[in-house]
This record gives C-alpha cells, sequence and structure tokens, in this order.
C-alpha cells in the first residue's frame, strides 16, 4: 500500500478487524514471521500474506475461496498493509508452499510472545490435550481414517491436536501434520515444544484414553510429567470392578453446581499390559453415567476430590475447544493434503490469542467465545480517515458501542504501515 495514495476517507464494513492491529503488535507479529521464515514476495510481504489469511478467520470467512467477500473492501486491505487482500489462488498457493517446520516455529515464537502478554496464565503447564479429524469431502485421497464426531463414523479426514491452557481455554498449540504412525507421539512432541518455551517439562496432561498409549504414558513419567486420563473398560477391568466391595467406595463432595456433586470413589494402585511400575487409579460412581468412569494418573499428591474435578473440567474444555474449531471454520477445510490445513490450524492459534487479547480488554467479555466478538466486535463497519502520521477508525454506533467506547484500546504505532499510528473514535 502507497499511503500517499491512501484515500482521505474511505468507508468499510470491516473497520472492526482493525480492533485486532494493537494486539497483533503487542504479540510482534512482523517478528513471529521474521523468525519463522515465512517467504514474502516483492509485491506481497510475508507479514501481509499471513494477515490477509487472519483476516478471514477473524471475521469468520468460512473458506479461503470466499476471499471475495472481503478481499476488495478498504478495511480488510488496510488490516494487512494493502491495497487489496490477495485472490483466493495467491493465498491457497501460499499455504502449500509452507513446510511444517515454519508452523513450529511461528508456534514456538508465539507461545513466548502469549507467556510474555500473559494469555497463557499457567506457566507451569496444566494443559488440556485432544484430536480433532477433518473430514475430506473428496473422492481418491491419501489420507486415514479417523473418527470424525460430527457424522458418527470412520473416514477419511485430516487428523489435527491442539493443546489448550486449562485457566484460560485460550489455544496454544496446533498440528496437522499427524499420520496413525506418528499419532501417539505427539504428546511428546508438544511436551518437547512446552520445555522449549518455559525450560520444563509440563506439569499436568489432561486427555481422553485415545490421544496416546501406555508406552507413551510410560514416557511422560520418566520424565516426570504429569497425565491425567481415562481407562478403557475391559471385561477384565468390569470384573474387578464389579467385585469391589461396597465398604471400599467413599463419598467426596465436589465444588461445583449440578445434580452429581456427591460421587462414590475408590482409590487404588494398578498395573497396565504395557505400563511398567503402577499407576494411581479412581474408579468413580455417580457422575451421571451407567458405568463407573475409570481416572488413571501418575499424580499421587493430589486428592482424589481435586483430579476429579480436574478431569471434570475437561469436558467444558472440549466445548470452548469446539467452539474455537466453530469460529474459526476449521472444519469448513477440505484440503487432501495435510500441510495445507497445517497453517490454518497454525493461523487458528494465532487467532485464538488475538481474541483472547481483546476480550481482556471488553469489560464483561473476559469469557467471551471468538464468535461473539466476531459478530459483535470484529465484524463492524465504520469509516477510515487518513490524516498522513495516522489512521483514525471511527467504527459505526451499534448495540455494543459504549462496550469499546470503555475499552483500554491503546494507540499504536503500526510496523507494516510504515510505523503509522492507529488510533480509534467512537460517536
Amino acid at each position: 500500500m502507497d499511503f500517499a495514495e491512501l484515500p482521505e476517507r474511505a468507508e468499510t464494513k470491516a473497520a472492526g478487524l482493525l480492533l485486532a492491529v494493537p494486539d497483533l503488535v503487542a504479540l510482534d507479529l512482523p517478528a513471529l514471521a521474521v523468525t519463522a521464515g515465512y517467504p514474502g514476495t516483492a509485491v506481497i510481504p510475508a507479514v501481509s500474506s499471513l494477515l490477509s489469511l487472519l483476516a478471514l478467520k477473524l471475521t469468520g470467512v468460512r473458506r479461503v475461496s470466499h476471499v471475495d467477500d472481503l478481499a476488495a473492501d478498504a478495511g480488510a486491505g488496510l488490516f494487512a498493509g494493502l491495497v487489496a487482500l490477495p485472490n483466493a489462488t495467491a493465498l491457497t498457493t501460499y499455504s502449500y508452499r509452507l513446510a511444517h517446520a515454519r508452523q513450529a516455529a511461528l508456534l514456538a515464537a508465539l507461545g513466548k510472545a502469549m507467556l510474555a502478554e500473559h494469555l497463557i496464565a499457567d506457566a507451569g503447564g496444566d494443559l488440556d490435550l485432544d484430536f480433532h479429524a477433518i473430514m475430506h469431502w473428496g473422492d481418491d485421497v491419501g489420507l486415514d481414517k479417523h473418527y470424525v464426531p460430527a457424522r458418527s463414523q470412520r473416514t477419511r479426514s485430516v487428523l489435527t491436536f491442539f493443546a489448550q491452557d486449562s485457566s484460560t481455554d485460550t489455544l496454544v498449540y496446533a498440528n496437522a501434520d499427524l499420520t496413525k504412525a506418528t499419532q501417539a507421539g505427539e504428546v511428546l512432541v508438544f511436551a518437547e515444544h512446552w520445555r522449549s518455551l518455559t525450560g520444563r517439562w509440563p506439569a499436568l496432561l489432561v486427555m481422553d484414553q485415545k490421544v496416546t498409549t501406555q508406552p507413551m504414558l510410560a514416557e511422560l513419567d520418566a520424565r516426570r510429567i504429569g497425565f491425567l486420563t481415562l481407562r478403557m473398560r475391559s471385561p477384565a477391568l468390569t470384573r474387578h470392578i464389579d467385585a469391589l466391595p461396597a465398604s471400599a467406595w467413599r463419598t467426596v463432595r465436589l465444588d461445583r453446581d449440578g445434580a452429581y456433586r456427591r460421587p462414590k470413589v475408590i482409590d487404588e494402585e494398578t498395573t497396565l499390559s504395557a505400563y511398567p511400575g503402577t499407576v494411581r487409579q479412581l474408579v468413580v460412581r455417580g457422575l451421571g453415567r451407567d458405568a463407573p468412569t475409570v481416572i488413571i494418573t501418575n499424580n499421587r499428591a493430589r486428592s482424589a476430590k481435586q483430579l476429579i474435578q480436574r478431569y471434570a473440567r475437561r469436558m467444558t474444555i472440549e466445548q470452548r475447544l469446539a467452539e474455537s474449531i466453530r469460529s474459526f471454520h476449521v472444519d469448513a477445510l477440505t484440503g487432501a493434503v495435510p500441510l495445507n490445513i497445517d497453517l490454518d490450524v497454525a493461523l487458528s492459534v494465532l487467532a485464538g490469542a488475538v481474541c483472547a487479547s481483546l476480550r481482556r480488554r471488553l469489560t464483561g467479555y473476559h469469557h467471551a467465545t471468538p464468535d461473539t466478538l466476531q459478530r459483535r466486535f470484529l465484524s463492524t463497519g465504520g469509516v477510515i480517515r487518513n490524516r498522513g502520521h495516522a489512521i483514525v477508525v471511527r467504527l459505526d454506533r451499534r448495540t455494543y458501542s459504549p462496550v469499546l467506547r470503555q475499552a483500554d484500546i491503546p494507540q499504536v504505532p503500526v510496523p507494516w504501515w510504515g510505523g503509522r499510528t492507529l488510533r480509534f473514535e467512537f460517536d
């Protein structure tokens, strides 16, 4: 963009998108792009390519092929430092150019920036892990079959892995470069990623029983990484539970609302078929399921009550992950090559960080989901005024305008605008 040719006044339907710019400046997006080694061209710098793709996520555009809905808008172009967003072919081609190592480097640099900005509340590493299968709708693709919950069936799909900070529900890691042969080891890949960010192993990884295998749990234990997961009920385990005497069960009172606050639990040590040594096993009745829930962990310091409550909170974490997947349209992807999706899920982590940072500024929205922020704020229209040394954005008056007027949205010089200052005005 040649700012000398930018009109003094331009109307835009994406003025709200510019609310994300101060948070991207705080995360130092240009430095992240350089650290990751993302390529640019003489016409489109690397940071502008990333911002063009990010603009689609933050405004809820489902697919890159729908970029024309936003491409010619003055606000969207300004957001990326361009006259207009690149077309679908250019953005798709850019995605296919990038090896997984670049996304890994981006997430490593972004993770450190998120820690510095306190977007990750627990630097000790109390984290939730999960897989998500993105269904492919085409034919004749070289993809493994995975279980897709939305379809209730196993089908050709791209398997993605996500990690969330349990305290803030913020995504901290994603990877789509997975196969059936490597998926069980992804938990160790993430643990190494976390240690590169913080200098220590995660304190506790909470996951579904299908995320990894018993040998991988042993690897976690050897590194003194805490784990908390479910155990699948085999016929032998079912017989063991049925044989437990009534006197062995004790009642615990959970600190939560609802009908299932007083489950009964048996806290014992047990052995697993492919795990050396013993693990702690909690057999829990009264959590709303017909069959007992069986939790296994290598954490022997926390009480049974604390561990049950921590795993129960995972159910809400799964919901927040589903909200992020819906808000950033991860399921709308149809790529037959995981590397194309790999950049998209990495940018979903970046988009989640931006939303987490923005909602801290908005009174009453500290726990708002990304789609709420998109609908009420990021998709707001307005007017852009070019003051030469500054860009002034006046957002249209809406029901939620008072929230923005009270928000702590700073004036910031924007590196990809040649240092020009961004300032907001509200009616």
